[in-house]
C-alpha cells in the first residue's frame, strides 16, 4: 500500500504531526454538517424543550463550540488552533423526524480548520443522542461531512451540492 500523498506519514512510514512551520498565516474557514435521525415523539421533546436533561439543542451548540476548541486533544495528529469563530446551527425537518446540525469553524493560521468543524459536528450530534437515549436508543446519526473549506495553498473547495 503506497502513502504517497499522505501528509501524516514520513519517508519510512511513520506517523508524525506535518510541520506548517512555513506556511503562511492565512483566513481559514470550514462548514461540516451531519443529522440525527429519531422518532417522531424525540423530536417533539426537542422541539418542545421538554427533554428531561433540558435545552437539547442549546447543551448541543455548547458542546459543539467546547469539541471544536479541543480537537487537538482528540485527534492526536492535529495542530491545536487558536480559533477566531465556531458557529454552530440546527435544522429540523419534521417530516424526517431529522435534526441536521452545521458548523462553521474559522481561524488566521496556518493549517486548516476542517477537523475542527467536523469534531464539533459529531460531538454536537452525539450530545443530542446523549441528551435523548432515554427515550429512543434507535437514533442514528448520519452524513457527517466536509462541506466547504477555505483558505490555505489548496483555496476554495466545496462539496458538490448532491452530497449534502
Amino acid at each position: 500500500m503506497s502513502l504517497d500523498g499522505l501528509t501524516h506519514f514520513d519517508g519510512a512510514g511513520q506517523a508524525h504531526m506535518v510541520d506548517v512551520g512555513a506556511k503562511s498565516e492565512t483566513e481559514r474557514l470550514a462548514r461540516a454538517a451531519g443529522s440525527i435521525r429519531m422518532q417522531p415523539a424525540t423530536l417533539a421533546l426537542i422541539k418542545a424543550g421538554d427533554a428531561k436533561k433540558g435545552d437539547v439543542l442549546g447543551i448541543a451548540r455548547i458542546a459543539a463550540i467546547q469539541a471544536a476548541k479541543r480537537t487537538s486533544e482528540l485527534i492526536p495528529l492535529c495542530h491545536p488552533l487558536p480559533l477566531t469563530r465556531v458557529a454552530a446551527e440546527f435544522v429540523i425537518d419534521d417530516t424526517g423526524s431529522i435534526v441536521t446540525c452545521t458548523v462553521t469553524a474559522q481561524t488566521v493560521g496556518r493549517t486548516g480548520v476542517e477537523m475542527e468543524a467536523l469534531t464539533a459536528v459529531s460531538v454536537a450530534l452525539l450530545t443530542i443522542y446523549d441528551m435523548c437515549k432515554a427515550v429512543d436508543r434507535g437514533m442514528v446519526i448520519e452524513n457527517v461531512r466536509l462541506q466547504e473549506k477555505m483558505g490555505g495553498k489548496s483555496g476554495h473547495w466545496r462539496a458538490a451540492s448532491a452530497d449534502f
